[in-house]
């Protein structure tokens, strides 16, 4: 092999480890939750398919935004996940990005992403992803070091793309999008105090004041999930009651709500690993589950006029 093909090949290697970092840098699989979340708000706002190029841009300035406010966050704690092995091969701590480069990043996602969708969506779309920036940037991550509050804060982050994918179609902020805000953001105490317990090691290392950190009896995470997953049994059963949700709907909602209230149960009764990953697979069924169920009725609504 040739010097200039030895060359090569090592240029391309770098150019897709850096573009690997940066998608690294804007934590994919929760912007993917969040996209699917503004997808699923807004086909339910409008009772059916939405304006597909409406949507599109929605989706887009989220992800936007959702990648400026990850990367922001791994520039204020890129100290901190180089104390924890599940982050310390994280583009900042691990050196492969600096911190300068990841705050221009940062701010520039941040400001393309409101700014696109002030002006494709609406304003207060726009409103509505950068209060989601400032609560996730400014007050969640500096609360990790401070209190194990910080996961109340967190969830309602997590919860108000529901806001934004609902006022993008021009839905009304009514009970209904409460309803499904209130779905998403009861669905990370569970699945958090699991990923919280399974990692509490890491967390107190760090200095994080997570719930198990505080109380590494795991007695108060137990009955923190315990709680959330009891309380969004009702609340998940609010659409088909409201009528924006089949009767199918309903008997799934049920089952997979009592499935991860049991999978909550046994992670207070035992407090180990094996229950809280038990516990984190239940959610992460849970939720994808119930949001694919509760579009069956605007769709079926929508063939019904086809």
């Amino acid at each position: 092999m040739s010097t200039s093909t030895v060359t090569y090949v090592g240029d391309r290697s770098q150019t897709v480890q850096r573009l690997c970092d940066y998608v690294e840098l804007a934590k994919p699989k929760i912007v993917a939750l969040e996209l699917v979340t503004v997808a699923v708000a807004a086909f339910v706002a409008g009772a059916g398919l939405p304006d597909v190029w409406l949507v599109s841009h929605a989706l887009l300035g989220t992800l936007l935004v959702g990648a400026g406010a990850s990367a922001f966050n791994q520039w204020l704690e890129r100290e901190i996940d180089g104390r924890m092995d599940r982050t310390a091969d994280r583009p900042l701590p691990a050196g492969r990005l600096g911190a300068r480069e990841v705050l221009w990043l940062g701010s520039a996602a941040t400001v393309v992403g409101a700014a696109h969708l002030a002006f494709w969506v609406g304003p207060l779309t726009a409103a509505l992803g950068l209060a989601t920036w400032v609560l996730y940037v400014c007050v969640y991550t500096p609360l990790k070091l401070r209190t194990h509050a910080n996961t109340m804060v967190g969830a309602v982050a997590g919860a108000m793309p529901v806001l934004m994918g609902w006022s993008a179609v021009g839905g009304r902020l009514d009970l209904s999008a409460a309803t499904l805000f209130l779905i998403v953001f009861l669905w990370q105490f569970p699945h958090f105090m699991a990923i919280a317990w399974i990692y509490r090691r890491q967390y107190a290392a760090a200095g994080m004041r997570m719930l198990p950190v505080v109380d590494p009896s795991g007695l108060r995470p137990g009955m923190q999930a315990v709680l959330a997953a009891l309380a969004l049994v009702p609340v998940s059963l609010l659409p088909a009651v409201a009528g924006f949700a089949g009767p199918i709907y309903f008997f799934w909602a049920l089952a997979l709500g009592v499935g991860q209230l049991v999978c909550a149960a046994a992670f207070l009764v035992r407090r180990d690993d094996a229950s809280a990953r038990i516990l984190l697979r239940a959610s992460l069924v849970y939720l994808p589950a119930l949001l694919m169920w509760l579009m069956m009725g605007p769709l079926r609504s929508l063939s019904s006029h086809l």
